[in-house]
């Protein structure tokens, strides 16, 4: 899935966000609205993972995400 299918219906997977990444709060989710790269910096504050680390791990999401969505059609 195309970050900007998340951005742009990013209330659909907010509970799959607090499933890998628990430590976002609400507000911090509603103040992300999507946007990848403020999303990945939350995450780097959060976790303390490089940079690097954070983009793999959140392309690995959407990645996974795509496939399951591929399955359920």
């Amino acid at each position: 899935m195309a970050w900007d299918r998340i951005e742009g219906d990013w209330k659909l997977p907010v509970g799959k966000v607090k499933e890998k990444w628990g430590t976002l709060t609400d507000d911090d989710i509603a103040a992300l609205n999507g946007k990848r790269e403020w999303f990945d910096g939350k995450i780097r504050e959060l976790y303390g993972d490089e940079k690097v680390q954070v983009r793999r791990d959140v392309g690995a999401w959407r990645r996974n995400r795509s496939l399951n969505s591929a399955r359920q059609r």
